[in-house]
């Protein structure tokens, strides 16, 4: 089997409403949509999905990478995951969203090839995953309706944004756990807003609503200060943006710099990359979750929760991303139950079926 062509597809919608952070406010869905196409028939789908905010990267820039890629991977066996990794890697040292859309498609074609669904094909270990849900930040009295609403449809873990001033962050965080009750999971998220000292000071103080985990408190470069919150702190810690590749990981285990990795696949780029990352962690001790960007539209979330339901060391799951979108850009994937429950598909590979082309800016990347 030989790769013949690869296609993109430039989706660019409106979330339903603009999810602020942080680091800044999201608006939009932007992504790149790839199809992997081979010479005996198998079409593999795969998703980019630059986040300024987090990845620096945008949707020219992503597609530009695509490109690039095509030219090197013509006539390689998409099957050949190694080689196909070790031929972007060696094209550009960095593009992570490029790299994960093409990785995701190949792999999509060598479950397929294989006649198994991807997350049977990468472990199988169950073939469905909880999934949190996520509030942005915005007054505390409007975060905790939201959560209310969330759990009332059925989440049972709220993930919180946080990070702006503490006075504001603590009276989001009493008002949601007032409003969720006590049976409800919550989870923060700083996204690097905070330094080392005031990091500790803070969740000493936001412990008093019970919280779970608190992700990336400190900027992402900050080891040292993410390894001081983390022995100064009785809230798990957990690194999102400090973690990119299985060399940031090998680092956070080796130094005890977290309790627990978040990873996303626009950052690592790719299911092959984040293997690596959950086998570092699992040889550790160390338990991983699996999140995603606001600006995946589902593909790539489908293949995040393909992994996630493959491998044990996996253990929660962010990937709420689709939940923001009126309609996705794609017939087939995983289906919701229950509400949070990403139930995947029985056919081979990823499970999609093809695009909904209208909602797409399709053309060749070439």
């Amino acid at each position: 089997m030989k790769i013949t062509d690869i296609k993109t597809h430039l989706l660019q919608v409106p979330l339903m409403e603009p999810f602020h952070i942080a680091l800044g406010v999201i608006t939009d869905v932007t992504s790149v949509l790839v199809e992997v196409q081979t010479d005996e028939g198998i079409t593999g789908y795969g998703e980019g999905a630059p986040g300024v905010l987090i990845t620096g990267e945008n949707l020219e820039g992503t597609e530009a990478s695509i490109r690039l890629f095509r030219e090197k991977l013509i006539g390689t066996d998409p099957r050949d995951l190694e080689k196909v990794n070790a031929i972007m890697n060696r094209a550009s040292y960095q593009a992570p969203t490029a790299k994960a859309a093409v990785d995701i498609a190949c792999h999509d074609i060598a479950a397929q090839a294989a006649g198994m669904p991807l997350y049977r094909f990468l472990g199988g270990m169950d073939k469905e995953i909880e999934t949190d849900m996520t509030v942005g930040i915005a007054e505390p009295e409007k975060m905790a309706a939201k959560a209310k609403l969330h759990v009332e449809h059925g989440f049972n873990v709220i993930k919180t944004k946080v990070g702006i001033d503490t006075a504001t962050d603590i009276a989001r965080v009493k008002a949601i756990r007032e409003a969720v009750g006590s049976g409800v999971k919550i989870r923060l998220d700083a996204n690097q807003g905070w330094s080392p000292k005031q990091a500790v000071e803070i969740i000493a103080r936001l412990n008093e609503y019970d919280i779970e985990l608190v992700e990336q408190p400190v900027p992402r470069f900050n080891f040292e200060g993410l390894k001081y919150v983390t022995a100064h702190s009785s809230v798990p810690i957990m690194a999102d943006e400090s973690c990119w590749d299985s060399k940031d990981a090998l680092r956070l285990v080796s130094e005890r710099a977290v309790d627990y990795v978040n990873i996303k696949l626009m950052k690592c780029g790719g299911l092959y990359e984040a293997r690596k990352i959950v086998s570092i962690c699992e040889a550790a001790g160390v338990e991983c979750m699996l999140g995603c960007m606001v600006e995946e539209s589902g593909i790539a979330v489908t293949a995040a929760a393909s992994l996630g339901a493959a491998l044990k060391n996996i253990t929660r799951a962010d990937l709420d991303a689709s939940f923001s979108l009126a309609k996705l850009p794609f017939e087939g994937g995983f289906t919701v139950e229950d509400t949070r429950h990403l139930v995947l598909s029985q056919a081979p590979g990823l499970g999609i079926t093809g695009l909904r082309r209208e909602m797409l800016t399709s053309r060749e990347a070439k």
